[in-house]
């Protein structure tokens, strides 16, 4: 046996294979490799821009002024409350559709999907018409409760949620299809209730593309501009997000509005850094 032929034996049948997606010794053709590249710049340049235009000597005091703290902490309080609420709601939601036949699936997973493809503001709009103070519910939940959602740090977290739901219940449900069934029948079998299978032996295996899911929700929360200016508005310290904030400066301080973008974009980096291919593979 040669040198070559014993080196592939020791190391498996993986040995010599091509990685996936990938065809070994193909050059890419000119008419491929120009647009590719012409896509990648388009891409990269306003970043890129950003970067270069940024104002590093007056970064730190921009940074450090009481509006843009007040702007941070409630990005952040408002994602992470609106991740929670997506948690709650949007894991039980992604284990129907992966998990039952009931008439209609498709139509209910397309609505699911909807907030993704609809144009946020009009998920503002929406949101207005159905929990505004004359809204359908939001109507009774004012009359009967006193509670009051539009132009509050609540409605904040209620149109992150309604935005940023989805990607969690895609990512989980996804998990949940590739996720063995045959696991939690055994569990059934033992006497463990459906919720109890579910509780101790399906999300155990399901954690991975929970946790890629809540981490794209909180981005996608912390970045959520439209759906929240229209049902929340605009007001310093009670409903201005950074998004807003970078809106607000644009128009009176460019040097403050870029310094936000910044902080903006090192979040993205740092939350698609950990996430790697996770959340594909979870899709």
């Amino acid at each position: 046996m040669t040198r070559t032929s014993t080196s592939a034996a020791a190391d498996g049948p993986r040995a010599g294979r091509p990685r996936r997606g990938r065809v070994p010794g193909t050059r890419v053709p000119l008419p491929l490799l120009l647009p590719a590249l012409a896509g990648l710049a388009f891409l990269l340049l306003p970043l890129a821009a950003l970067l270069i235009r940024a104002p590093w000597r007056s970064l730190p005091t921009q940074l450090t002024s009481t509006a843009v703290w007040q702007a941070l902490q409630l990005s952040l309080v408002s994602a992470t409350a609106a991740t929670a609420v997506s948690l709650v709601l949007g894991v039980p939601l992604a284990w129907l559709l992966a998990r039952t036949d009931f008439p209609g699936r498709r139509l209910v997973r397309a609505l699911v999907a909807l907030p993704l493809v609809l144009p946020p503001v009009v998920g503002g709009v929406a949101l207005l018409l159905a929990l505004g103070r004359n809204g359908v519910v939001g109507q009774w939940l004012d009359a009967s409760f006193g509670i009051t959602l539009p132009f509050t740090t609540a409605g904040v977290v209620v149109a992150e949620a309604f935005v940023a739901m989805p990607f969690l219940v895609i990512s989980v449900e996804g998990t949940l299809r590739a996720a063995d069934p045959r696991y939690e029948e055994a569990a059934a079998t033992l006497g463990a209730s459906r919720f109890t299978a579910f509780r101790r032996v399906t999300l155990p295996l399901v954690a991975p593309g929970v946790a890629a899911g809540s981490v794209l929700a909180w981005a996608r929360a912390l970045g959520e501009f439209g759906a929240t200016i229209t049902f929340a508005g605009n007001f310093p310290g009670r409903t201005q997000t950074m998004p807003l904030a970078v809106y607000l400066a644009l128009q009176s301080d460019p040097a403050a509005a870029i310094a936000l973008s910044l902080v903006l974009l090192a979040v993205s980096i740092a939350v698609l850094a950990g996430l790697r291919d996770r959340w594909i593979t979870a899709a």
